[in-house]
């Protein structure tokens, strides 16, 4: 059985898949304060750059730049799982927690993909710009309001209606 490694690569840009453990749950939209307040802490302590973002009710991606010398991205997720969690619990929304006495809120693990070149991080960043609509959540990316599509269309990237139904072009990697 082949082990999963991570590739650690200092400076490097970096697209991340992180899910809830309950697909069914809407809680990172719901409380979608708490999960900003918890990128914003952890970007203040540890520095990165957010390249793109979508945030959906049960899972997030996001392309991140790391500094120069930096390449523990896993600290800043533990981080803000860790901060999103208790802010969650701050708030009075109860978790259950597992036999380790953690909360059960987030997948154990998160998918990383270092990005190689500006055509696969053209690539990522229409995945993430596209996903609310992958997923049927909208019909045009842009009506998606927890999206870093905004931020591209008001500096002219990404035109308004880009990302309608009949937009994808190819399958970003996955099989369907």
């Amino acid at each position: 059985m082949v082990q999963y490694r991570r590739e650690f690569y200092p400076g490097g840009t970096f697209f991340f898949t992180v899910t809830l453990k309950d697909r069914n749950s809407s809680i990172l939209i719901e409380h979608i304060n708490c999960l900003t307040t918890a990128f914003r802490s952890v970007r203040n302590q540890i520095p990165f750059k957010t390249i793109a973002l979508v945030v959906l009710p049960d899972h997030l991606h996001t392309l991140w730049e790391l500094p120069k010398n930096d390449s523990n991205y896993s600290l800043r997720w533990r981080l803000i799982k860790t901060y999103f969690s208790k802010s969650l619990i701050n708030s009075g929304v109860l978790l259950s927690k597992n036999k380790r006495g953690e909360y059960s809120l987030w997948q154990r693990r998160f998918w990383e993909h270092r990005i190689r070149n500006e055509v696969d991080l053209t690539t990522h960043i229409n995945y993430i710009h596209y996903n609310p609509v992958k997923h049927k959540l909208v019909n045009l990316a842009s009506d998606w309001q927890y999206s870093s599509i905004h931020r591209y269309i008001r500096q002219g990237i990404i035109s308004e209606n880009w990302g309608g139904i009949r937009d994808l072009r190819g399958n970003f990697g996955e099989e369907y």
